[in-house]
């Protein structure tokens, strides 16, 4: 399916008003979208449609998504040392670093400093933990995302089981070092922190990069409704 193909598949899907799910849980609304589009579910990460993924959003959820993951050379301090000296004991009583990040101090005395090139991890004693610059993740953007649809829907529930309206259709293209600075700014982009003690060393899941799901048209440099 090409992207005309696609608008006007949507179009017809517009039109039948509100669908029942197909599935139970969080995943319904996706499944039910390209079920109905004639996507056969895999577990093959990858595009949708030509080049492009699909991502569908209930109106007004709050969900907060990860856009990408990236950890490649951003330590000054040994993340052992990290975890040992700022963590705190997850419910397996392992010591660890898992928060989601923010310009605000957490209870650990970390927060996150917005430069112009890099954002940073500190704590109130001054020490760079690590940093990220953001000629890096523009790059880890465009190749982890490089052009989405994002399609949302009006949600009702009848009787415990969700009924979609899938409503609109954009077209998201691209990004830029801005529009992160700007993102991080106004905390629509949040830092995961998920690492913890191996006993030797740092066991790092990756940090994550975090969007609200309602607001991810913002941290695209092209956006074009295509219904």
């Amino acid at each position: 399916m090409n992207l005309e193909e696609f608008k006007k598949k949507f179009e017809q899907i517009k039109n039948m008003g509100f669908v029942r799910s197909l599935r139970k849980g969080p995943t319904g609304i996706g499944y039910t979208f390209e079920t109905l589009l004639g996507i056969k579910e895999n577990n093959i990460v990858g595009p949708d449609i030509g080049n492009l993924e699909i991502k569908t959003h209930r109106l007004g959820s709050n969900n907060l998504i990860t856009l990408l993951t990236f950890n490649r050379k951003v330590w000054k301090m040994n993340p052992l040392e990290a975890i040992r000296k700022y963590g705190t004991c997850d419910k397996n009583g392992r010591l660890g670093l898992y928060f989601t990040m923010s310009q605000k101090p957490n209870s650990q005395g970390l927060f996150i400093y917005i430069t112009d090139e890099s954002i940073q991890l500190r704590h109130l004693d001054g020490t760079l933990i690590a940093e990220w610059f953001f000629e890096d993740l523009v790059k880890r953007f465009e190749q982890k995302i490089p052009a989405l649809i994002f399609v949302t829907a009006e949600v009702e529930e009848r009787n415990g089981i969700e009924y979609f309206h899938y409503i609109r259709a954009q077209l998201l293209k691209g990004t830029s070092k801005d529009i992160l600075i700007s993102q991080f700014k106004e905390e629509n982009i949040l830092l995961d922190l998920r690492l913890h003690d191996k006993e030797t060393r740092a066991r790092n899941h990756g940090t994550g990069f975090r969007c609200y799901e309602r607001n991810l048209p913002k941290i695209f440099k092209y956006v074009e409704d295509l219904l």
